[in-house]
C-alpha cells in the first residue's frame, strides 16, 4: 500500500486566501482530501490511505499493530506530552506508520514520528518553520511548492561515503526524517532527535544469554511480523531468492498459500540460477514456481527515476530486476510483494572475525577460543587465522565515522567529513561486533528506495519490521555463528519448517558474474555516458582517473569495476531531474 500525503505548515500555505484555494484545487485533482487541521497546521492524503486518530493529539498515517500482532483500528486514546506519546508509540505498538502529533498548548506546534522500518516515506522542506512535510516530492512539485535542484554537494557526499542513509537528500532544500527519528516544529524553531535506537537492544540486560530462548523470540517476532503484514485480501508475490532469508518468509506465509504467487529470479550466468533451491521450499508449501528472467537486454544506463526519488539509489542491475519484478507483478495480477531483503543483516550475517571478538569482551577466554573454532569452521580457514583476526578486532581502535571510498572522484570535490547518522553514535563499551551490525542496519535503509516495484504496488520487507529487528538486535554476535554456521539462530529458530537443502546449505547465489558481464559489454557506452555527463560537467569526477579505469582490463576476481555502477546510477539519477516532466 502507497502512503501518499502532504502536510503544510504556517500561515501562507493555510491561511492565504487566494493561494489556499488555488492549492486546494489542485490537491482535489490529485485525489487528497483534508484528514487534520488547525490554524497553521493541514495534513492531507490519499482517499485510501488508512489513517487513525489520536485523541486529542492528531493523526497517524498508516497502520498500527499491538505487540501481538493486532490491528489497531479504533482511535488511539493515549495521553501525555507528545514526546511521551512516541515513547508509548514505540514501546507498545509497531506498524507502517507517521505520527502526526499535536501540542495541546501550542496550536502552531508539530511533532513527527516515522516508524523504525521506515514503510511510510518522510522528506520535507521547510524554513522558518514554514513548507511542506511529504511522501513523495513529486506531489510537491505537482502543487508547485518545489522546484527540482540538485545538491551537487550530496551528490559528491554519497559517492565518498557509499551506503550511508542520512537526512540529507539529493535535492537542494529537502531533508529526509528518518526511520526512528522524530521532527519536531515549534513556530520557527525546528528540530530532530532520534526516539528508536538500534543501541538500546545491545546493552547488558536486555540482549540474550541462552540461544534457545534467543532461537524461540526470533521466531515469534519474524513468524509474527510476515503474518500481520500479509493479512487481507491482497494477492501477493514472493520473490524467492534460493537463500535462507526468502525461504524463511516464504514458510511463514503457510497461512496465506492461496494468495501467494512464487517466483525467483534467473540471469544467463552460471552461478545465478537459484531454482533448484527456491523450488524446495515451493514443493514444501506444495505451491508451483515460476521463473522471472533477466537477460542482457533488459539493461540500460539511462532509466527513468520514480518522481518520489530524493538520492541515487537505483543502479542499474536494480532497474533491470525492478523491472523483472513490477512485469510479474502484471502477470500474475498482485497487489504487492514479500522480499527476504535485509536478512543478512538482521540475522547476524557477519563475514569479519567481529563475533569471536565480541564473545572474548563479553563472555572471557573460554567462549572467546570457542567462538574461535566456529569461526575457522564458518570461514573455512585456520584457527591460526581465525585467532590472528579476532585478536586484531579486540585491539583495534573502533572506527567512529563511515568508510569513505575517494576512488575515481576529483579530490578537490569530494567530501572530508561523513553527515551524521544517530545510529553511529556507539554508547562506551559498545562491542565490535554491535558497531559493524547497526552500520549494516544503516545501510539496509536504502533497500526501500532502491527497490520500487511499480507506483500502484507496496512492497513489504518483514525483515526490517521494527519487531524483527529488536528480537534480533537481543542476539549477540557470536550466537549467530554457533557450530560455524551462519545465521545459526534463524536456523535453529525454523529448523523444522525448512527443507533440509536450506537449512543445510553453506553456499550463496551471486549477481557477481552477471554485473562483470555487464560491465565488459558495455565499458565503451558507460565511458562515454560518464565522460559527457553530468558528473563531470560539474567536476565530481577525476577526468584522467577515469580514462585509465576504463583502459585497463579487469583481472581475475576484481571487482573495483562495481565503482562505475555506483557512478553510472548518481549519474542517471541526476539526468532524470532534468527530465521531470513537470
Amino acid at each position: 500500500m502507497k502512503y501518499r500525503y502532504i502536510i503544510f505548515l504556517g500561515e501562507r500555505l493555510n491561511r492565504s486566501t487566494d493561494y489556499t484555494f488555488q492549492l486546494d484545487r489542485l490537491l482535489r485533482a490529485e485525489g487528497m482530501i483534508c484528514k487534520l487541521e488547525s490554524a497553521s497546521v493541514r495534513v492531507l492524503a490519499s482517499i485510501d490511505v488508512p489513517t487513525l486518530a489520536i485523541h486529542g493529539h492528531g493523526l497517524l498515517i498508516g497502520q498500527v499493530f499491538t505487540k501481538d500482532g493486532q490491528l489497531i483500528s479504533q482511535p488511539l486514546d493515549i495521553g501525555g506530552s507528545a514526546r511521551e506519546l512516541a515513547s508509548r508509540l514505540l514501546q507498545n505498538t509497531w506498524g507502517n506508520y507517521l505520527a502526526i502529533l499535536g501540542d495541546r498548548d501550542n496550536i502552531s506546534a508539530i511533532t513527527l514520528l516515522r516508524d523504525p522500518s521506515g514503510a511510510v516515506p518522510c522528506v520535507y522542506s521547510l524554513a522558518d518553520g514554514e513548507g511542506f512535510i511529504t511522501s513523495d516530492i513529486g506531489l510537491a512539485i505537482d502543487l508547485g511548492l518545489y522546484r527540482r535542484a540538485v545538491n551537487w554537494q550530496a551528490i559528491a557526499h554519497g559517492l565518498t561515503f557509499p551506503h550511508l542513509k542520512t537526512a540529507r537528500t539529493a535535492l537542494q532544500r529537502v531533508r529526509e526524517l528518518l526511520p526512528g527519528s522524530i521532527l519536531a516544529c515549534r513556530g520557527r524553531d525546528v528540530s530532530v532527535r532520534s526516539a528508536w535506537s538500534p543501541w538500546r537492544f545491545v546493552e547488558k540486560g536486555i540482549r540474550h544469554t541462552d540461544p534457545h530462548v534467543a532461537a524461540e523470540d526470533v521466531r515469534s517476532a519474524v513468524s509474527s511480523a510476515v503474518r500481520v503484514l500479509s493479512t487481507g485480501n491482497d494477492r501477493f508475490l514472493v520473490e524467492l531468492s534460493g537463500g535462507l532469508d526468502s525461504s524463511i518468509v516464504a514458510t511463514c506465509l503457510r497461512h496465506a498459500l492461496l494468495r501467494a504467487t512464487f517466483c525467483t529470479l534467473v540471469m544467463p550466468m552460471a552461478g545465478t540460477d537459484e531454482r533448484p533451491y527456491a523450488q524446495l521450499v515451493t514443493e514444501a508449501l506444495e505451491r508451483e514456481l515460476f521463473s522471472v528472467e533477466v537477460g542482457f537486454e533488459n539493461v540500460h544506463l539511462e532509466f527513468p527515476v520514480p518522481r518520489s526519488s530524493v538520492l541515487p539509489a537505483i543502479g542499474i542491475l536494480q532497474h533491470a530486476v525492478n523491472e523483472a519484478w513490477e512485469a510479474a507483478g502484471n502477470r500474475y495480477g498482485v497487489d504487492g510483494f514479500f522480499s527476504g531483503a535485509g536478512g543478512d543483516t538482521v540475522f547476524g550475517y557477519l563475514k569479519t572475525a567481529t563475533p569471536a571478538a565480541d564473545a572474548f569482551q563479553e563472555r572471557g577466554v573460554m567462549a572467546g577460543i570457542a567462538t574461535i573454532g566456529n569461526l575457522a569452521t564458518l570461514h573455512r580457514c585456520t584457527v591460526f587465522k581465525a585467532g590472528r583476526l579476532t585478536l586484531k578486532k579486540v585491539l583495534r581502535r573502533p572506527r567512529a565515522t563511515w568508510k569513505e571510498d575517494r576512488t575515481l572522484l576529483n579530490p578537490a570535490c569530494a567530501a572530508t567529513i561523513s553527515e551524521h547518522h544517530p545510529w553511529i553514535d556507539a554508547p562506551p563499551g559498545a562491542l565490535p561486533g554491535d558497531r559493524e551490525k547497526i552500520h549494516d542496519l544503516i545501510g539496509n535503509q536504502l533497500f526501500r528506495d532502491a527497490g520500487p516495484r511499480g507506483p500502484e504496488r507496496s512492497v513489504h520487507f518483514p525483515l526490517l519490521s521494527q519487531p524483527v529487528m529488536e528480537a534480533c538486535l537481543k542476539v549477540p554476535t557470536w550466537m549467530w555463528i554457533a557450530d560455524g554456521r551462519n545465521r545459526a539462530v534463524a536456523r535453529q529458530a525454523f529448523a523444522d519448517c525448512l527443507p533440509r537443502g536450506i537449512l543445510d546449505r553453506r553456499s550463496k547465489g551471486s549477481y557477481t558474474g552477471y554485473m562483470a558481464t555487464v560491465y565488459t559489454r558495455n565499458k565503451p557506452k558507460m565511458r562515454e555516458f560518464l565522460e559527457e555527463g553530468q558528473l563531470c560537467a560539474h567536476d565530481l569526477l577525476d577526468h584522467s582517473a577515469l580514462a585509465n579505469f576504463f583502459a585497463k582490463d579487469l583481472a581475475p576476481r576484481d571487482l573495483s569495476f562495481l565503482r562505475i555502477f555506483d557512478l553510472c546510477a548518481a549519474e542517471n539519477w541526476a539526468r532524470q531531474q532534468d527530465y521531470d516532466p513537470s
